[in-house]
């Protein structure tokens, strides 16, 4: 299931984080409603850096998903969300 966030800012990269050199990749596990919010985020794989999963984490509790439907019920389900931080080279 491709839960499609659309229009959903890019978590903000913590300068930090930049100024050090920071990349990863943070997997979330998320809890999303009927409504397309998200309900609950955990960090599923960790980028290796706090400050990237935290700066993932907040952004996220912010997005909106496209609902799972089962019949023509919009229903809660879980999804998995990658987060690249990648500096440019």
């Amino acid at each position: 299931l491709d839960a499609s966030r659309s229009k959903n800012p890019a978590p903000v990269y913590p300068r930090t984080s930049q100024r050090l050199r920071q990349e990863g990749t943070v997997i979330l596990t998320l809890l999303i409603r009927p409504d397309g919010t998200v309900a609950e985020v955990d960090v599923k794989v960790s980028s290796g850096h706090s400050r990237l999963d935290k700066a993932a984490v907040k952004a996220v509790k912010r997005w909106r998903y496209l609902p799972a439907k089962q019949g023509n019920r919009t229903i809660e389900f879980w999804y998995e969300q990658p987060i690249v931080f990648a500096l440019r080279k």
